[in-house]
């Protein structure tokens, strides 16, 4: 997510190894008998079939202007209904379908019942403005400068330091949890609570289990739990897919990554040129293919550039960004007080008084979201 890391190693994105391809004996707990198999990964064929059967996919990674990061989203202090539909509505209006946000578990876990019913009526303002949720339940990414955001706290979270890019983001569960594994059964619990509560939703469109595993400077500490939220979701066996995206060249991740995950999803911030080539190389693995992160203007990712490659090789799209707020992410990554402002915004589309960016870019994805849209 928003990282100043390397992209892709191309040659790192050969076909894996199988993981978590076949059936294994499932413990006898979450209402499963002893020796009964936790499903397998879905087969191509099952994975394409749904792909095929729904519209084009075409939306944006979304956290409302009032929100410094995913954990303040949803802190009840901070989640505010009538802000998300007005935000979402403007998202409706371009023709948007998609969302993906990020869960926090701190705020999970200080009570997970009226966390579950805020992602209630987060769905329910999705459903109404047209948007399918991907869910994202773990991210290691991290911006600030101070060590404390490593390990995210329930309660009243950062004010906007003006000019630092996303400085009061925090990670999901946070650094030190990742580290110790004594404290997974509770991250164990978080995950197999909130995919079975909505299992069966069918406003839910995609379970990603883990934003940008080994960012934020773990490394490839975060790979045990990237293996470990595969098993624990596949024994929910949710209707709904799951995946990680590929978002740099570790292979060692990528090979989990790809193994694990139903359908292929990938963060690309590069122009059109070396976007076309990381599809053509994920498409050999004959899966649905859906970029969960791209935009940066700075960088060459570019609506009127890449946009069209998204459409023409069916690929999936969510971009960075809607309307701008306290991430300030319309600064460039590792952005720093005292800096002019940039040339072009790096995320986004809308400003704080719901006014377009550029509205040439909403015109563009307007008719192309449209062109898009498969008979009934």
């Amino acid at each position: 997510m928003m990282k100043r890391l390397p992209l892709v190693l191309l040659l790192s994105l050969l076909l894996s190894p199988a993981f978590l391809g076949t059936s294994v004996a499932a413990p006898a707990e979450e209402g499963r008998s002893a020796g009964e198999t936790i499903p397998s990964r879905w087969s191509a064929e099952r994975a394409n079939r749904w792909y095929d059967a729904q519209a084009w996919p075409c939306g944006m990674n979304y956290i409302p202007a009032n929100a410094i990061s995913y954990t303040e989203m949803w802190m009840p202090y901070c989640f505010d209904a009538d802000v998300i539909d007005k935000e979402l509505a403007l998202a409706e209006r371009v023709g948007f379908n998609s969302v993906r946000v990020v869960l926090p578990f701190v705020v999970w876990e200080h009570d997970p019942k009226a966390f579950r019913e805020r992602l209630g009526k987060f769905l329910e303002i999705c459903g109404r403005r047209g948007h399918r949720v991907m869910f994202t339940l773990f991210d290691d990414c991290v911006f600030g400068s101070d060590p404390k955001l490593k390990n995210p706290w329930y309660g009243k979270q950062p004010e906007v330091l003006e000019g630092w890019y996303a400085n009061g983001w925090t990670p999901s569960p946070g650094h030190d949890m990742v580290r110790d594994q004594k404290s997974w059964p509770r991250l164990e619990k978080y995950v197999k609570h909130v995919i079975s509560s909505f299992r069966d939703d069918r406003r839910v469109w995609v379970w990603d289990l883990y934003n940008e595993p080994t960012n934020g400077g773990l490394g490839n500490v975060s790979l045990p739990l990237v293996q470990r939220v595969f098993a624990w979701a596949r024994e929910v066996n949710p209707s709904q897919p799951l995946t990680i995206a590929q978002w740099n060249g570790n292979g060692q991740l990528n090979s989990i990554v790809f193994a694990g995950s139903d359908i292929i999803t990938f963060h690309n911030y590069s122009g059109a040129d070396r976007l076309a080539g990381h599809i053509r190389e994920l498409k050999k693995h004959g899966r649905p293919i859906i970029n969960t992160e791209w935009l940066n203007r700075g960088h060459g990712s570019l609506v009127k550039t890449c946009l069209p490659i998204f459409k023409r090789e069916n690929v999936g799209c969510m971009h960075w960004g809607l309307v701008n707020g306290k991430t300030q992410t319309d600064l460039g990554w590792g952005w720093r007080p005292g800096r002019p402002e940039p040339p072009a915004w790096q995320h986004d589309l809308f400003h704080g008084d719901h006014t377009p960016y550029n509205p040439e870019e909403l015109e563009l994805f307007r008719k192309t979201i449209l062109s898009a849209r498969k008979p009934r």
